[in-house]
């Protein structure tokens, strides 16, 4: 079984400045594509950043030149510093990933529960 783990999520006030974590456990063999979504109440959910195995990032225009997703490949993470943040961040921002299980040959997608994210004074 594959689980995605998400933490640092919080209360912050605008301008403050957040991590978040996501950790995969499991009986993974490799791990491609790993990204941050997230979804505020009454909106669809968005793409936030993605960075595939190379180290390729994408981002949000939104987010570009405050956020920065990063991974850490020997411990199955994946982290988003965000800085510089907004009320409009406010959202519930969930982890992905295309994972690899040992055994199969075919990447399938996985996320995590969730972390919540209030930008607010």
């Amino acid at each position: 079984q594959v689980q995605l783990v998400e933490s640092g999520g919080g209360l912050v006030q605008p301008g403050g400045s957040l991590r978040l974590s996501c950790a995969a456990s499991g009986n993974i063999f490799s791990i491609n594509r790993m990204a941050w979504y997230r979804q505020a109440p009454g909106k669809q959910r968005e793409l936030v950043a993605v960075i595939i195995s190379s180290g390729s990032t994408t981002y949000a225009d939104s987010v570009k030149g405050r956020f920065t997703i990063s991974r850490d490949n020997a411990k199955n993470t994946v982290y988003l510093p965000m800085n510089s943040l907004k009320p409009e961040d406010t959202a519930v921002y969930y982890c992905y990933a295309q994972i690899r299980r040992v055994g199969d040959v075919t990447y399938y997608p996985y996320w995590g529960q969730g972390t919540q994210v209030t930008v607010s004074s």
